[in-house]
């Protein structure tokens, strides 16, 4: 079974909910806000999509952050404002148990069905 990766209230996770539901495609939804993010799970992120594809430079939490959070970063340093804040995680993530796509396009879904 598939898992989805998100925050309930975003509109690109919400389209591929419904996306998902309306190909009768089994899944299992993780909300990083309900069901936590930890690092082990932050890690198998960064290792199948790398911390740059990942974080999510255009999202409001990015601008509300510090000059200092956004100098200098690595690794590790974004696996640590991503924890701090999931909010900075693009999404959604679907883990197909195979790959994980990032973010949702209806191309890239067919691939599932």
């Amino acid at each position: 079974m598939y898992t989805l990766y998100g925050i309930k209230t975003c509109d690109t996770v919400k389209k591929a909910r419904k996306w998902l539901d309306q190909q009768h495609i089994d899944y299992r939804f993780h909300d990083y806000r309900s069901d936590g993010l930890d690092s082990r799970l932050l890690q198998h992120f960064l290792d199948g999509l790398g911390w740059d594809k990942l974080l999510n430079r255009r999202s409001t939490s990015w601008r509300q952050l510090s000059a200092y959070d956004k100098s200098g970063l690595d690794e590790r340093k974004a696996l640590q404002l991503m924890l701090r804040q999931p909010t900075l995680i693009k999404r959604p993530i679907l883990d197909t148990g195979e790959k994980l796509i990032l973010g949702f396009s209806t191309a890239d879904y067919q691939t599932l069905s």
